[in-house]
């Protein structure tokens, strides 16, 4: 089974479906190693780890098979929202878990919020808050949260 394919058993189609082109969108793809805003060596369409160095470059289809291990990867970060989702908000916090992480998502006041049955206006809201990186809010960040709070309240 191919990476596609096990995330779209792990979390469905339809979600698949609403989070690749939000993610491909704000991280967009580079076929090489490069540096993000924050100097963190990056690769694709935002894959970070520990195996990159700079100077590589990969071909669509590499960057493709690694978009979405890091998506399926992501997706078990999910399982900290014990609130039921909708495929739309499923969508909306895994482009928020592939881009903060599972440690950043988990602890955040969002899912503490989600958790207690707070209103989606409420706790969708949280990720307006989410607009910083390196100790500066990046306009990036800010289209990206807001982009996934539409999908999250949609």
């Amino acid at each position: 089974m191919t990476p596609k394919q096990r995330l779209i058993a792990a979390v469905g189609a339809g979600v698949v479906a609403l989070a690749v082109p939000v993610v491909t969108h704000f991280e967009g793809t580079i076929l090489r190693t490069y540096r993000d805003p924050i100097g963190i060596i990056t690769a694709c369409t935002g894959h970070t780890g520990p195996e990159l160095r700079m100077g590589q470059t990969y071909t669509r289809e590499q960057c493709e098979d690694m978009l979405y291990r890091d998506l399926l990867k992501h997706a078990d970060d999910l399982d900290c929202i014990k609130a039921p989702l909708t495929d739309s908000q499923k969508a909306a916090m895994l482009s928020f878990a592939f881009n903060v992480g599972r440690k950043q998502m988990c602890a955040s006041t969002l899912v503490r919020k989600a958790n207690a049955g707070a209103q989606v206006l409420d706790w969708c809201g949280e990720l307006r808050r989410w607009t910083y990186a390196g100790g500066r809010e990046l306009p990036g960040l800010v289209r990206r949260r807001q982009a996934e709070y539409a999908l999250c309240i949609s």
